[in-house]
Protein backbone atom coordinates (compact mmCIF):
# COMPACT_ATOMS: atom_id res chain seq x y z
CA UNK A 1 0.00 0.00 0.00
CA UNK A 2 2.82 2.38 1.05
CA UNK A 3 4.98 1.40 -1.96
CA UNK A 4 1.60 2.16 -4.52
CA UNK A 5 0.59 5.77 -2.63
CA UNK A 6 4.97 6.53 -2.91
CA UNK A 7 4.54 5.48 -6.65
CA UNK A 8 1.56 7.72 -7.33
CA UNK A 9 3.17 10.73 -5.43
CA UNK A 10 6.55 10.35 -7.85
CA UNK A 11 4.29 10.80 -10.98
CA UNK A 12 2.82 13.84 -9.69
CA UNK A 13 4.29 16.99 -11.30
CA UNK A 14 5.30 19.51 -8.21
CA UNK A 15 3.93 22.30 -10.26
CA UNK A 16 0.10 20.41 -10.09
CA UNK A 17 0.34 20.53 -6.25
CA UNK A 18 0.81 24.15 -6.51
CA UNK A 19 -2.27 24.14 -8.36
CA UNK A 20 -4.22 22.11 -5.97
CA UNK A 21 -2.96 24.27 -2.95
CA UNK A 22 -5.09 27.12 -4.49
CA UNK A 23 -8.27 25.58 -5.08
CA UNK A 24 -9.52 26.20 -1.89
CA UNK A 25 -8.43 29.73 -2.20
CA UNK A 26 -9.95 29.81 -5.78
CA UNK A 27 -13.13 28.95 -3.69
CA UNK A 28 -13.62 31.44 -1.24
CA UNK A 29 -12.79 34.16 -3.41
CA UNK A 30 -15.45 32.44 -5.70
CA UNK A 31 -17.60 32.43 -2.38
CA UNK A 32 -16.87 36.01 -1.51
CA UNK A 33 -17.86 37.70 -4.80
CA UNK A 34 -21.71 35.37 -4.92
CA UNK A 35 -22.60 36.38 -1.27
CA UNK A 36 -21.88 32.68 0.33
CA UNK A 37 -19.50 33.70 2.92
CA UNK A 38 -22.02 34.82 5.17
CA UNK A 39 -23.23 38.19 6.99
CA UNK A 40 -19.66 39.45 7.63
CA UNK A 41 -17.92 37.80 4.66
CA UNK A 42 -14.73 40.39 5.26
CA UNK A 43 -14.29 38.38 8.32
CA UNK A 44 -14.92 34.82 7.35
CA UNK A 45 -12.69 35.07 4.68
CA UNK A 46 -9.64 36.75 6.81
CA UNK A 47 -10.47 34.05 9.15
CA UNK A 48 -10.52 31.31 6.38
CA UNK A 49 -7.27 31.97 4.78
CA UNK A 50 -5.57 32.12 7.83
CA UNK A 51 -6.72 28.74 8.34
CA UNK A 52 -5.57 27.31 5.29
CA UNK A 53 -1.79 28.76 5.78
CA UNK A 54 -1.95 26.95 9.25
CA UNK A 55 -3.24 24.00 8.01
CA UNK A 56 -0.39 24.23 5.13
CA UNK A 57 2.27 24.64 7.51
CA UNK A 58 1.63 22.41 9.15
CA UNK A 59 1.54 19.59 6.21
CA UNK A 60 5.23 20.84 6.16
CA UNK A 61 5.63 20.07 9.65
CA UNK A 62 4.51 16.33 8.52
CA UNK A 63 6.64 15.76 5.84
CA UNK A 64 9.79 13.97 7.78
CA UNK A 65 7.38 12.07 10.45
CA UNK A 66 5.61 10.61 7.86
CA UNK A 67 8.19 9.79 6.22
CA UNK A 68 9.65 8.20 8.87
CA UNK A 69 7.07 6.80 11.39
CA UNK A 70 4.49 5.85 7.78
CA UNK A 71 7.23 5.15 4.59
CA UNK A 72 5.36 7.61 3.06
CA UNK A 73 7.40 10.59 0.87
CA UNK A 74 6.36 13.81 0.79
CA UNK A 75 9.83 14.68 0.16
CA UNK A 76 9.42 16.62 -3.24
CA UNK A 77 6.54 18.57 -2.44
CA UNK A 78 7.92 20.71 1.19
CA UNK A 79 8.40 23.66 -0.96
CA UNK A 80 5.65 23.81 -2.93
CA UNK A 81 3.78 23.47 0.70
CA UNK A 82 5.54 25.88 2.66
CA UNK A 83 5.44 28.59 -0.10
CA UNK A 84 1.75 27.53 -0.19
CA UNK A 85 1.13 28.57 3.56
CA UNK A 86 3.09 31.66 2.82
CA UNK A 87 1.25 32.52 -0.10
CA UNK A 88 -2.25 32.05 2.63
CA UNK A 89 -0.17 33.93 5.07
CA UNK A 90 0.13 37.21 2.42
CA UNK A 91 -3.74 36.70 1.58
CA UNK A 92 -4.81 37.09 5.05
CA UNK A 93 -2.51 39.83 6.10
CA UNK A 94 -3.75 41.82 2.85
CA UNK A 95 -7.66 41.30 3.63
CA UNK A 96 -7.22 42.52 7.23
CA UNK A 97 -4.97 45.58 5.58
CA UNK A 98 -7.39 46.35 2.66
CA UNK A 99 -10.67 44.93 3.33
CA UNK A 100 -10.75 44.71 7.56
CA UNK A 101 -9.04 47.86 8.31
CA UNK A 102 -9.74 49.88 4.83
CA UNK A 103 -5.85 50.90 5.16
CA UNK A 104 -6.08 53.18 7.81
CA UNK A 105 -2.68 53.25 9.22
CA UNK A 106 -2.76 54.89 12.31
CA UNK A 107 -4.94 52.42 13.64
CA UNK A 108 -3.14 49.52 12.20
CA UNK A 109 0.01 50.79 14.26
CA UNK A 110 -2.21 51.34 17.23
CA UNK A 111 -3.38 47.51 16.98
CA UNK A 112 0.14 46.15 16.69
CA UNK A 113 1.01 47.74 19.78
CA UNK A 114 -2.52 47.26 21.54
CA UNK A 115 -3.75 44.01 20.56
CA UNK A 116 -0.98 40.52 21.23
CA UNK A 117 -2.84 38.71 18.61
CA UNK A 118 -2.58 40.99 15.98
CA UNK A 119 1.21 41.08 17.26
CA UNK A 120 1.92 37.72 17.69
CA UNK A 121 0.57 37.47 13.97
CA UNK A 122 3.16 39.61 11.89
CA UNK A 123 5.92 38.16 14.01
CA UNK A 124 4.67 34.63 12.42
CA UNK A 125 4.68 36.25 8.99
CA UNK A 126 8.24 38.16 9.99
CA UNK A 127 9.95 35.03 10.42
CA UNK A 128 8.36 33.20 7.45
CA UNK A 129 9.42 36.65 5.03
CA UNK A 130 13.07 35.11 4.70
CA UNK A 131 12.33 31.56 4.41
CA UNK A 132 10.15 32.45 1.26
CA UNK A 133 12.86 34.45 0.11
CA UNK A 134 15.17 31.74 0.19
CA UNK A 135 13.05 28.93 -1.35
CA UNK A 136 15.03 28.66 -4.32
CA UNK A 137 17.51 26.50 -5.38
CA UNK A 138 20.24 29.08 -6.12
CA UNK A 139 19.36 30.21 -2.28
CA UNK A 140 20.31 27.58 -1.22
CA UNK A 141 24.02 27.31 -3.19
CA UNK A 142 24.72 31.06 -2.43
CA UNK A 143 24.01 29.94 1.28
CA UNK A 144 25.35 26.60 1.54
CA UNK A 145 23.48 23.79 2.63
CA UNK A 146 23.58 23.90 7.03
CA UNK A 147 23.36 27.89 6.58
CA UNK A 148 20.41 27.24 4.45
CA UNK A 149 18.85 24.58 7.58
CA UNK A 150 19.93 26.89 9.84
CA UNK A 151 17.93 29.36 8.56
CA UNK A 152 15.08 27.51 7.30
CA UNK A 153 14.63 25.67 10.99
CA UNK A 154 12.74 29.36 11.77
CA UNK A 155 9.76 27.55 10.14
CA UNK A 156 9.40 25.70 13.62
CA UNK A 157 8.93 28.89 15.85
CA UNK A 158 6.79 30.64 12.75
CA UNK A 159 4.32 27.46 13.12
CA UNK A 160 4.06 27.82 16.73
CA UNK A 161 3.34 31.56 16.59
CA UNK A 162 1.25 30.86 13.91
CA UNK A 163 -0.97 28.56 16.13
CA UNK A 164 -0.67 30.89 19.38
CA UNK A 165 -2.54 33.52 17.10
CA UNK A 166 -5.30 31.36 16.23
CA UNK A 167 -5.73 30.35 19.66
CA UNK A 168 -5.57 34.21 20.78
CA UNK A 169 -7.93 35.47 18.17
CA UNK A 170 -10.56 33.41 18.74
CA UNK A 171 -12.71 35.13 21.75
CA UNK A 172 -14.85 32.51 22.69
CA UNK A 173 -11.97 29.98 23.68
CA UNK A 174 -13.70 26.70 21.79
CA UNK A 175 -11.91 23.44 21.00
CA UNK A 176 -10.21 23.70 17.28
CA UNK A 177 -7.52 26.29 17.86
CA UNK A 178 -6.01 24.00 20.91
CA UNK A 179 -6.35 21.12 18.62
CA UNK A 180 -4.19 22.82 15.75
CA UNK A 181 -1.68 23.84 18.70
CA UNK A 182 -1.73 20.53 20.22
CA UNK A 183 -0.88 19.05 16.17
CA UNK A 184 2.01 21.58 15.60
CA UNK A 185 3.37 20.79 19.43
CA UNK A 186 3.35 17.20 18.89
CA UNK A 187 4.99 17.51 15.02
CA UNK A 188 7.89 19.55 16.79
CA UNK A 189 8.33 16.72 19.61
CA UNK A 190 8.35 13.69 17.15
CA UNK A 191 11.30 15.97 15.26
CA UNK A 192 13.23 16.96 18.43
CA UNK A 193 13.12 13.36 19.50
CA UNK A 194 14.40 11.96 16.70
CA UNK A 195 17.54 14.58 16.74
CA UNK A 196 19.18 13.60 19.43
CA UNK A 197 18.76 9.54 18.28
CA UNK A 198 20.56 10.49 14.64
CA UNK A 199 23.44 13.00 16.68
CA UNK A 200 24.51 9.59 18.62
CA UNK A 201 24.27 7.41 15.49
Amino acid sequence: MVQAINAALRRLPVPAVYLLAAVPGAWLVALAFTGGLGVDPVKRLERELGLLALQFLILGLAVTPLRRLAGISLLRFRRALGLSAFGYVLLHVAVWLALDMQFLWSQIATDLVRRPYITIGMAALALLVPLALTSTDRALRRMGAAAWARMHRLVYPATVTGGLHFVMVVKAWPLEPFLYLAAILALLALRLRRRPALARG
